[in-house]
């Protein structure tokens, strides 16, 4: 094993998310430690928002601004430059506040009298059907000020997000970040072309705050974990300061991007920037690499591991080890990450949908895998999917116990694919049995397994909220998934939790292959009623993307769609277009059920007609052949 002295320094790009750490290096850092190695961890996507968006950083977005055409700028440039003083002055008071440091702070802010009010704010005025000149006294009321205040604070962030977007760097999102230069991206060259370019503001903060970090540590070894294709441009960025400025330290990349996408790399270039890419799991890659730089072990011995060699070849290396199992992955620890400057945001006012964005969850998974793994969308082909793996519910809450008495906070995201019944079972049943209080919510299938009694349970033992895939709302369309589940399935599970005091979300998709105008039509008619039936409280529209390791992109003909041959890969691989032969225009369609789900959600339309959110004339949108009461009728009502 490594000797003590061999640092390694884990690190979260931007960009991911500002309410929470990401959990990826919180995971590797405890099963590091755990083994005897000198880990450290940093989170850089909250520090670069919170570098730039300082009096400092806003000054120099003004810079930046002010150097542009006025003709080029937008309406959120020219409306931040016209209130910059207000901007600079209530910057550091507003993130302390989101921080939860400056509670009191709700009461100018809920005013409206403290933010200057960029477009973002131009959404209030839909929540003001009355007139009455409050737009959000329908969502928060009278005694809902601080979450009033969340959510005016997060448009005025939104606002300045914008200006960084339209003013220093038209790539920059708070989470999808540049992720068209990597997601599905068959070459390296637009990474490499943004790579090469003159660094913006963006770049030379994220610089600064990288050679911090290294400074700070010391590392030897410097992972870079990179879940989505927004993560990619910022993390490369990162390796390219570190490389320049640090080439003895030795630089890996790993995470959900790598995993999904980078299969099939043979791109050198990339290890210009980057020494080792490790697929899957990682701590059986990582405890073999680590021997590796400490002489221990040659490179033809490293596991799921990409190298380029001495010939300028990429070359996966792939010695044949066991994967570390999940009962001996070790507990997370945050350790090191400055849980006091998370930001609770409140994009939507939905109580169900803020979850994501408000308030910091200890991230866990109770089960590694999936244990249905049978979805034809899903990447059920992936070590992520299919190397289904448990640990016993004491040892899980032995976790949450270390997780809560490091952190102080009780809150538990479970971040599973699909997290298995009888594993939630036992966890509530343990949790209930050493009167460990906590708050929990998670990922799950929408099976019969989840009775009415269990819902109780799960709710006894500190369940608030249950997300799951009902997908396509249609019977027809659920089987050709092998989804395993029915529509009035779902509505009797959904309802269960519901009626236990557990908030629903349901995730929703549009395009799945052979889908009609009709069949979309009916499932909006479904998803209709589930809200008005009180089965679910919230839910999001994604359109159906085929992908390279999941059944209908390996066997589309079962699915009687036909794929458009790929060009030649030597980066990124994932997404592949095909051609369905009914021809429906899911982009118009997707608007419309976008509109509806936003509107649902608000609790606005839901007693009517679904072809009205549609953007077609009522002659081509056919009436639902769902009948007006059917989740009613499968509920008993």
């Amino acid at each position: 094993m490594p000797a003590p002295t061999f640092r390694v320094l884990s690190l979260i790009p931007p960009m991911t998310q500002l309410n929470t750490p990401y959990p990826s290096t919180a995971y590797l850092t405890g099963f590091l430690r755990s083994q005897g190695v000198d880990a450290v961890q940093e989170d850089l996507a909250l520090a670069l928002v919170l570098e730039l968006f300082t009096p400092n950083g806003l000054a120099q977005v003004r810079a930046s601004a002010l150097a542009q055409p006025e003709a080029q700028r937008s309406a959120s440039v020219n409306y931040f430059l016209d209130y910059f003083e207000s901007y600079q002055s209530t910057i550091a008071p507003t993130l302390a506040f989101l921080q939860g440091r400056d509670a009191t702070l709700s009461h100018r802010i809920a005013g409206r009298g403290f933010l200057p009010e960029g477009p973002r704010f131009a959404s209030l005025d839909a929540y003001d059907d009355e007139g009455s000149g409050d737009p959000l006294a329908w969502a928060f009321g009278a005694l809902g000020q601080q979450d009033r205040a969340r959510h005016l604070a997060t448009l005025y962030l939104n606002d300045l997000a914008d200006v960084l977007r339209d003013a220093v760097d038209s790539r920059f999102e708070f989470v999808r970040y540049a992720e068209q230069l990597a997601g599905s991206q068959a070459t390296f060259e637009p990474l490499a072309q943004a790579l090469a370019a003159a660094p913006t503001l963006v770049d030379d903060t994220l610089q600064a705050l990288t050679l911090a970090v290294i400074a700070k540590h010391q590392p030897q070894l410097v992972l870079l974990s990179v879940p989505f294709p927004g993560a990619v441009y910022a993390a490369f960025r990162m390796a390219q300061t570190i490389k320049a400025h640090h080439p003895h330290i030795h630089i890996g990349l790993g995470g959900g991007f790598v995993n999904t996408e980078l299969r099939e790399l043979t791109e050198p270039r990339v290890f210009d920037y980057v020494d080792f890419i490790s697929l899957d799991a990682g701590e059986r890659p990582l405890l073999a690499l680590l021997e590796h730089l400490q002489g221990k072990r040659s490179v033809q011995r490293l596991v799921r591991t990409f190298v380029r060699n001495d010939t300028g070849e990429v070359r996966l290396m792939n010695w044949a080890e066991p994967d570390v199992p999940f009962e001996d992955v070790g507990t997370p620890t945050w350790d090191g990450l400055p849980l006091d400057r998370y930001l609770s945001l409140l994009d939507m006012l939905n109580p169900m949908h803020r979850l994501w964005s408000d308030g910091r969850w200890n991230k866990l998974t109770v089960a590694h895998g999936c244990y249905w793994k049978k979805c034809s969308f899903c990447d059920v082909s992936l070590d992520y999917i299919s190397r289904y793996e448990t640990a016993s519910a004491s040892t899980l809450v032995d976790r949450i116990e270390k997780i809560v008495a490091e952190t102080g906070q009780t809150g538990f995201h479970f971040v599973d694919e699909a997290a298995p019944p009888k594993a939630l079972k036992a966890l509530a049943e343990e949790l209930l049995r050493r009167k460990v209080h906590i708050s929990w919510w998670g990922n799950i299938r929408f099976e019969k397994t989840f009775t009415p009694e269990l819902a109780e349970l799960l709710a006894q033992s500190g369940c608030i909220a249950m997300s799951g895939g009902l997908e396509v709302a249609s019977d027809r369309l659920l089987s050709l998934m092998k989804k395993g589940v029915s529509v009035e399935q779902v509505a009797q599970v959904t309802k269960g939790f519901s009626e236990a005091g557990i908030l629903v979300h349901a995730y929703l998709m549009y395009g799945f292959p052979t889908q009609t105008l009709q069949d979309t039509v009916d499932a909006l008619e479904y998803v209709r009623q589930l809200f008005e039936n009180g089965c679910i409280q919230s839910g999001f529209f994604h359109r159906f993307a085929c992908t390279v390791h999941s059944p209908v992109g390996q066997n589309p003909a079962d699915y009687g769609v036909q794929v458009v041959p790929l060009p030649e890969v030597s980066f990124a691989k994932n997404d592949i277009a095909f051609i369905d032969p009914t021809g429906t225009d899911h982009d118009t369609l997707g608007l419309g059920l976008k509109k509806a789900i936003y509107n649902y959600m608000h609790g606005v339309g839901v007693e009517e007609d679904v072809r009205q959110w549609f953007e077609l004339p009522k002659a081509k949108c056919p009436k639902t052949t769902v009948p007006r009461h059917k989740i009613a009728k499968a509920l008993g009502y």
